[in-house]
This record gives C-alpha cells, sequence and structure tokens, in this order.
C-alpha cells in the first residue's frame, strides 16, 4: 500500500496523526506499505529565519490568551497519543523550508520516517529551533545521515525548488490543511483521524486494488 502524506514540521495535529497512524499500521498491517512525507508549509510567508514565538501568537491568533485556548484541545489529543507537547518552552517558530529539505534528503536515502520523527521530536518535545541548520544537522546524523554530507547538504540550496513546488502542487489539487493522506494516489483523507477511520481507507483502497486484479 502506498500513503503520501502532506504535513508540515510545526503542525502538532501532524503529529498526533503520525501516532494515530502508527497505531492504525500496527492495529492492522498492510503488506507492502510504502509511506512517503510531502512538504506543506502552514508559513508558506515566514521570513527564513523564522520569528520570535511570541510574535508569531500575537500575529496569527492576537496574544497568548487565544493562543492557549486554541491549543487546549491540541493539548488534551496530543497527551492520549502519549505526546508532551513543550509549547511553553518554545522561543522561536521556524521557516519550515529547510527542515522540508531535510527530510527529502533522508528519503532517497530510505531515512524518510525516521526523520519525519527525528524533526517532530526535535520541535514539539524538545523546544528546538528546527530552522536552524546546526539543529537539523544533529536531527539528521542522529538517525544516521552522514555528518559532512549533510552539512554541505545544509548549507546549499539543493531541494529547495522541489520542496516549494511540492507545497505549491498541495494547494493546485485543493489540499488547505495538514495532514492530508492520499491513499493510492486516489483517496484522500485530511485531518488527524482515529484508527478506525483510518481502517477504512485500508480497506478502500485494498479492494480496489483487488478489483483491478
Amino acid at each position: 500500500m502506498r500513503i503520501d502524506i502532506y504535513a508540515d514540521t510545526i503542525c502538532p495535529w501532524c503529529l498526533i496523526g503520525k501516532r494515530r497512524l502508527e497505531r492504525a499500521l500496527a492495529e492492522r498491517p498492510q503488506a507492502g506499505l510504502a509511506i512517503t512525507w510531502r512538504a506543506f508549509q502552514l508559513n508558506p510567508n515566514m521570513p527564513s529565519e523564522g520569528m520570535p514565538r511570541e510574535r508569531y501568537m500575537a500575529l496569527k491568533f492576537g496574544g497568548a490568551d487565544r493562543a492557549k485556548q486554541v491549543y487546549e484541545p491540541v493539548m488534551a489529543a496530543g497527551a492520549a497519543e502519549g505526546i508532551d507537547f513543550a509549547f511553553d518552552r518554545m522561543t522561536q517558530t521556524p521557516n519550515t523550508a529547510l527542515s522540508h529539505r531535510l527530510i527529502r534528503y533522508a528519503t532517497a536515502r530510505s531515512l524518510g520516517d525516521e526523520a519525519m520523527e527525528a524533526v517532530f521530536r526535535a520541535y514539539f518535545l524538545d523546544a528546538r529551533d528546527i530552522g536552524d541548520p546546526g539543529v537539523l544537522l544533529e536531527v539528521g546524523a542522529g538517525i544516521g545521515l552522514d555528518r559532512q554530507a549533510l552539512a554541505d547538504f545544509l548549507e546549499g540550496t539543493e531541494g529547495l525548488l522541489e520542496v516549494l513546488s511540492e507545497d505549491a502542487r498541495a494547494r493546485e489539487i485543493g489540499i488547505q490543511g495538514v495532514p492530508t493522506y492520499i491513499f493510492e494516489q486516489k483517496y484522500v483523507l485530511s485531518g488527524a483521524h482515529p484508527p478506525e477511520v483510518l481502517h477504512q481507507l485500508f480497506d478502500l483502497a485494498n479492494n480496489e486494488d483487488k478489483a483491478a486484479e
């Protein structure tokens, strides 16, 4: 089964969705599973250096109080999946293009899922700035990528056009929020749904495959 997942590395629902998909797959393993993470930027106009989180919260939500209200259901959903979000320790909201480049680089080396997990952990659990090349170098080396080769890659622009094109393509086909799952390049599901909903998509995609045989 092929699953393409459009996600952003600073989207908490994307991490929640990842945990729910993992549970769904543990309950209903899928033969020949291939998961590919696709780039989507929640803030495509974010300055390349990012911005202080306090300012970001003020611009996006109108201030800390409103942001707290918005994040309460996120925290609750995360806790149910064993995720202890470190929102209170975050100081910077990054531009995510560089982290998407890292994931693309890792995907080409069969480490895409490991990279996504490591980036999520760095940002959401450790409150690190995943727009910082030094942070991403540590993240990538931690999953087994060659440190010097990765450092050279992060210093350049290789993969940037592909990341931006993937994000633009997502919007062209109607994706407005993430996570969005595309099963077998046919069936689209948006949102961090629980395993029982994902099971229905598994069945739909598998039945389609059987009908085509």
